[in-house]
């Protein structure tokens, strides 16, 4: 689990709606997935299907922040993978018209943050072995 980088769940997950193999009945990425009364006045919080998908990749950074305190030969190879994950985010939000939205932007920024951490935790950690 250390060397596969989580990054690649809320992006795929993301991939998998806006290509319509999830939520076939017409449901899409902006569509209202679940309404919740304000406990002041006549309020409601309505959470869309693209506000899961954002939670979800919050969740797998926090993650993927705390697995990048490892220094092992695995790490690398998550680095390695994460950078790949942020390069196909990249381009899907680059190219392809429904990634073009704010919530799939958020994503790729989740998944730069975590291939920069990632470096970064590693780097420090690495300065620390050889005491620099």
């Amino acid at each position: 689990m250390g060397k596969f980088p989580l990054m690649i769940v809320p992006i795929a997950l993301y991939n998998l709606i806006a290509f319509g193999l999830l939520f076939t009945h017409g449901q899409t990425l902006a569509a209202p997935w679940l309404h919740l009364p304000m406990p002041v006045g006549q309020g409601q919080w309505i959470v869309s299907v693209s506000d899961l998908v954002i939670l979800v990749g919050l969740c797998c950074l926090f993650l993927e922040v705390l697995k990048s305190t490892n220094t092992s030969d695995s790490s690398i190879l998550n680095h390695v993978l994460g950078m790949l994950v942020l390069i196909l985010a990249i381009v899907e939000f680059l190219l392809l018209p429904a990634f073009a939205t704010s919530a799939f932007f958020l994503l790729v920024v989740m998944c730069g943050l975590d291939v920069l951490a990632g470096f970064i935790v590693t780097t420090v950690g690495a300065r620390k072995d050889i005491g620099m």
